[in-house]
């Protein structure tokens, strides 16, 4: 194996919390890799010793993984740009069209859009012919958002998120992609249309520090969805491992016809060491794109042969 993404829930599972079930000891940390076959058992029959594949399955900060025939997701070339279509883009393909019911002509809202999750999301609904509302933080994160078509960026580092969006979207936003949490979380759900719908895909604002995952309480919070008929949606990626494949090749397709672009941060990290350090590096805010670590330096020039 060698590129492996890196996500912010990553950081949740290091941290060892006694309170979280998720960082229970013993667990295997990196769920998602591309990579080549080396080798394989007698009773496969499908697949072949060499073929570029992604696996999604926990144990990928590795060199090297055992894993069932059943999970390989045979792909084109074993690229970072692959790998980032893995949890964040199909996280993105399925919430959106699943959770959000997303259709045409409606306003939808992305939040950490400059992420690797978030990427994916505005170059979506923009494709299925929405307007596009964006947040981040940092010129260089707005730059790449308008770059990949927004409508409406908000740098919160100059603007303020709530005044913007009651503002300019005064009757509201109809579909919201929110993956903070915490404060962001209660301001999208003031900005919430009749009936708009709200997917929560993460809370990366309460997976590192003092208090890091702890339960939140949201006064209020039916009162406000009940008032104007609104749905809040949970989305967790394994509860639709059914809809993978056809998703991955619809983000293949996307990709390859040029309709869809990766980003992958510049900065490079190589080994297993490396995990942890692009682990701080994710969490510190400064990444743009998606983070990939790379197990094998020489693993290029083995996937320029294929």
């Amino acid at each position: 194996m060698d590129c492996k993404q890196v996500n912010y829930s990553s950081g949740r599972y290091f941290r060892g919390d006694k309170k979280d079930a998720a960082s229970h000891l013993p667990m295997d940390p990196g769920f998602e890799a591309v990579g080549i076959i080396a080798a394989m058992g007698e009773s496969v029959r499908n697949l072949k010793v060499g073929t570029p594949s992604a696996i999604m399955t926990f144990g990928c900060y590795a060199e090297f993984a055992v894993v069932p025939s059943k999970y390989i997701l045979p792909v084109s070339r074993p690229d970072p740009e692959v790998v980032a279509m893995l949890t964040s883009g199909l996280t993105a393909s399925i919430a959106l069209e699943k959770a959000g019911q997303m259709e045409s002509g409606k306003i939808v809202l992305v939040t950490a859009a400059a992420g690797g999750t978030g990427q994916f999301a505005v170059q979506l609904a923009k494709l299925a012919g929405n307007t596009v509302v964006a947040t981040c933080g940092g010129k260089e994160k707005a730059m790449l958002l308008r770059e990949l078509g927004v409508d409406r960026v908000i740098d919160y580092r100059g603007e303020d998120i709530k005044t913007v969006l009651k503002k300019e979207f005064p009757n509201g936003i109809d579909i919201i992609y929110e993956s903070v949490g915490g404060d962001m979380l209660d301001l999208c759900l003031n900005a919430l249309a009749v009936h708009g719908r709200l997917i929560v895909i993460g809370m990366i604002s309460r997976y590192q520090g003092e208090r890091g995952w702890t339960p939140s309480n949201y006064p209020g919070l039916c009162d406000k969805i009940l008032a104007k008929s609104q749905t809040v949606a949970g989305f967790f990626l394994m509860h639709y491992a059914h809809l993978w494949k056809e998703h991955l090749d619809r983000l293949f397709d996307l990709f390859s016809t040029g309709k869809l672009k990766v980003f992958v941060d510049p900065k490079k990290f190589v080994g297993v060491r490396a995990v942890a350090d692009a682990v701080e590096y994710l969490h510190s805010g400064k990444s743009v794109g998606k983070v990939v670590v790379c197990m094998d330096p020489n693993f290029s020039e083995q996937v320029a042969k294929l």
